[in-house]
């Protein structure tokens, strides 16, 4: 059984929603105010807050308070562990398949060299 890590569990859940994507992807391009984030989504304020809280609680945003603009910002290193886990998995799935093709590769030389009755 897999080691459970609820740091990877924050990160997949704050990434499964595409709202929250689409803001993730806006603050790729650079820092931008919480009113701003909110436009693109036709969502109300307090539920883009609620976005972005999950965001910040998974480490992917961080958000300060300038008088009363709050903005917000990306932290693409907070990716890490889960293009590590993933890197990871990659790993596992390629010595597999590799393993597999090399049985099938067996298998069908097996059957090219097995001897073919007369007819």
């Amino acid at each position: 059984m897999a080691k459970h890590d609820p740091q990877l569990d924050d990160l997949f859940h704050a990434l499964s929603d595409p709202t929250r994507r689409m803001i993730l992807t806006r603050l790729a391009r650079g820092p931008a105010a919480v009113t701003e984030l909110a436009g693109p989504t036709g969502l109300r304020l307090p539920t883009v807050l609620r976005h972005l809280s999950v965001l910040e609680g998974a480490g992917l945003v961080t958000s300060q308070k300038d008088g009363r603009v709050r903005s917000c910002s990306l932290v693409p290193e907070a990716l890490a562990p889960m293009q590590g886990w993933l890197d990871e998995q990659r790993r596992i799935w390629d010595a597999r398949l590799n393993r597999l093709d090399a049985y099938v590769m067996t298998l069908m030389k097996d059957q090219n060299d097995a001897p073919r009755p007369d007819p």
